[in-house]
């Protein structure tokens, strides 16, 4: 039988050489994800039907983490992303996508008709669960901007609607290579890779 010491060391060997599972069944985040990382992480993608939780972002984010990683019995992370208008005190926030869904891009701006400030930011949290029984651990990233009118193409969620402070494209317009260096999805990215990194967890392959 296997002492307690060499159990934990297995057990964390085997998490080292363990894919580190994206839950999303979105090929754009897939895609900006890995366009991110890089080999930096050794990552695979699963679609796995959480419910829509509500709540903030955080309490969201860790809420599918941890029942995504008992359902899958692996590591997993997730993600939560939200745009928050400051004339509106956050909102719509985590319900970004519903709003979006409901009223598309120009009933977002027309939320913002009776206000002067058009400011937002565009937030982002992973949460990493390491398996069922461990409690998630969030990263988020936070990007300032305002909210204008729709520029660029309509095939990724808000992108044509938020310009990140300090540039004059909206995410839509950029260019990926600009993009993934400034959003709320690269500066969360960026935490959870320094954890993964410091805990030699989920490495890259050479």
């Amino acid at each position: 039988m296997a002492t307690p010491t060499a159990a934990a060391a297995s057990a964390a060997q085997l998490l080292k050489s363990q894919p580190l599972i994206f839950v999303t069944g979105s090929a754009n985040k897939l895609r900006e994800v890995q366009s991110i990382l890089g080999t930096k992480i050794h990552l695979a993608s699963h679609a796995l039907d959480l419910p829509e939780y509500q709540g903030t972002s955080a309490s969201v984010s860790a809420a599918k983490a941890k029942l995504a990683a008992s359902t899958l019995n692996r590591p997993v992370i997730t993600e939560d992303t939200c745009l928050c208008f400051n004339a509106l005190n956050g909102l719509p926030g985590p319900y970004i996508k519903w709003f979006l869904e409901g009223v598309g891009h120009e009933g977002l701006n027309k939320m913002l008709a009776g206000f002067e400030d058009k400011s937002g930011y565009a937030l982002c949290t992973f949460a990493y669960c390491a398996g069922p029984d461990a409690e998630p651990i969030l990263f988020e990233g936070r990007t300032e901007g305002r909210i204008v009118p729709a520029r660029g193409p309509a095939n990724f969620g808000w992108d044509p609607i938020f310009e990140p402070s300090g540039f004059t494209q909206t995410y839509a317009e950029m260019d990926k290579s600009v993009k993934n260096t400034i959003s709320h999805r690269y500066r969360a990215l960026a935490k959870l890779q320094a954890y993964l990194a410091e805990h030699g967890l989920h490495q890259g392959q050479q």
